[in-house]
């Protein structure tokens, strides 16, 4: 039966491509994969804001320590016998 209905179908070069739809539809999968990503990365967390503050604040002490030069090295060193 599939046979005979593919004889009634237009040719290939009668058809134009929907070059708009394609584009919308990618676009359309990319906006909702960057939806998946930020869902992924919100997943298990309350307060998503907290965390950034924490992390920004953990960089920021990391960025001083880094401004302020190497850590002197202790006086007392611990020897084992």
């Amino acid at each position: 039966m599939g046979i005979c209905m593919s004889c009634f179908k237009a040719s290939s070069a009668d058809v134009t491509p929907p070059s708009v739809e394609v584009t919308v539809k990618r676009q359309q999968m990319a906006e909702a994969a960057e939806r998946r990503i930020q869902q992924q990365e919100n997943r298990g967390i309350k307060d998503p804001g907290k965390v950034k503050r924490l992390q920004q604040r953990r960089d920021e002490l990391d960025k001083e320590l880094a401004a302020a030069g190497p850590q002197p090295e202790p006086n007392l060193r611990w020897q084992v016998q």
